[in-house]
């Protein structure tokens, strides 16, 4: 019985070990929208087994960052102009819906929570840390985790991760590098922390707003 558990052990962590590889790789762009994720390419790349990828990539299509092609062929789900603006559309409505919520529950607890979420992201962005990214989805999930609605936050959470990809792509152009994302971060946080919930939300969607027109733009149609 203890060698079966560890071996049913070991393939949980092999298989979490890939999820977590290939989601990252599917985010970053490091596996382009559309790209055909052979099995066999994935095992080798991530040194497992091809029953690790397999269920990883199972595990992807429920995040909607995979789309399967036929019974057994995956591939990085595909981008476009129509799909982000929905992305932006939801999380504009339901970060908002949120953030009130977070805000009408504040108290000190998670305003200590929230400016520690911001202190951290901010060393992150300046020392160039890999965690930014991981960071950054802490300070925008702590405004919201207030709210006391998990499903909400379990779709806030899908939809940041579904938008993440985007926005690697509107990295590279030099109009959003000219952008003082700090600054807007931190008018978030400070109208949250004032309990101004119309600033708040406003402020946060122009956050998102100003990402998604730059994007849209070198999109096209």
């Amino acid at each position: 019985m203890d060698a079966i558990l560890d071996t049913e052990g070991k393939e949980t962590s092999a298989t979490h070990g890939a999820y977590r590889r290939l989601r990252e790789m599917i985010l970053t762009g490091e596996l382009p929208p559309g790209q055909k994720l052979k099995i066999e390419q994935l095992r080798k790349l991530l040194n497992t087994g091809a029953s690790p990828v397999r269920e990883a990539l199972s595990l992807l299509t429920s995040d909607m960052l995979v789309e399967r092609i036929d019974q057994r062929g995956f591939k990085a789900a595909p981008v476009s102009k129509c799909n982000f603006e929905e992305i932006l559309l939801l999380r504009c409505n339901l970060e908002e819906t949120a953030l009130r919520a977070s805000i009408v529950n504040a108290d000190a607890t998670w305003e200590d929570r929230l400016v520690l979420r911001h202190h951290h992201m901010k060393r992150a962005g300046q020392n160039g840390s890999h965690d930014f990214e991981h960071a950054h989805k802490a300070f925008h999930l702590a405004l919201l985790d207030n709210s006391k609605l998990p499903l909400l936050l379990r779709y806030c959470s899908q939809l940041y991760d579904l938008n993440i990809r985007y926005r690697y792509l509107a990295a590279g152009g030099s109009s959003y590098k000219k952008r003082n994302i700090a600054a807007e971060h931190q008018l978030i946080m400070d109208a949250a922390l004032d309990r101004d919930a119309d600033a708040a939300t406003r402020h946060l969607i122009d956050h998102y707003c100003r990402t998604g027109e730059y994007l849209s733009s070198q999109m096209g149609s």
